[in-house]
């Protein structure tokens, strides 16, 4: 599922009213690393690292990363994908926030959790600008807190 973000991005004052949500929502809440999906995950969570004091880690796809990496793949609705960042970005016991623009079927999101989690992070919440609630992503997320923005309903007609 698509959602058109540019319109979001397009307008510096509410762009910066979007980041301004997610910082007043973390800041203070000890959070070492910002995760960030990609693409668009790195559009939020930059920022959002930026003003809480956070390191950026990006979550990408195959073979898009120099260097050593860990692997985790997950099933889509549509097949197979694979997530990956670089090996000695997180360490055991930070605690990670994972961002994306959007949770649909929840599938991207569990795959960044179990990645951070097997390199011994702590993952406090997932945040993400629009749900589909329709498509049920948070139930797959096994009770992990998830902040969103926008539930966008009726999105599959």
């Amino acid at each position: 599922m698509f959602q058109d973000i540019t319109t979001l991005l397009l307008d510096p004052r509410v762009f910066k009213d979007t980041i301004d949500l997610f910082v007043e929502r973390y800041k203070g809440k000890n959070i070492s690393v910002v995760a960030g999906i990609e693409a668009r995950g790195f559009i939020f969570g930059s920022p959002i690292a930026l003003a809480i004091g956070a390191k950026f880690v990006p979550l990408r796809k195959p073979k898009k990363l120099p260097g050593k990496v860990i692997s985790q793949e997950y099933i889509l609705e549509y097949g197979r994908d694979c997530l990956e960042m670089h090996v000695g970005a997180v360490e055991p016991g930070e605690r990670a926030l994972v961002v994306d623009d959007l949770i649909a079927t929840g599938g991207t999101l569990c795959a960044a959790m179990d990645l951070l989690e097997r390199v011994g992070a702590e993952v406090v919440e997932c945040g993400c600008v629009i749900e589909l609630p329709e498509l049920k992503g948070r139930e797959r997320l096994n009770g992990k807190p998830l902040h969103v923005l926008v539930e966008c309903f009726e999105c599959c007609e």
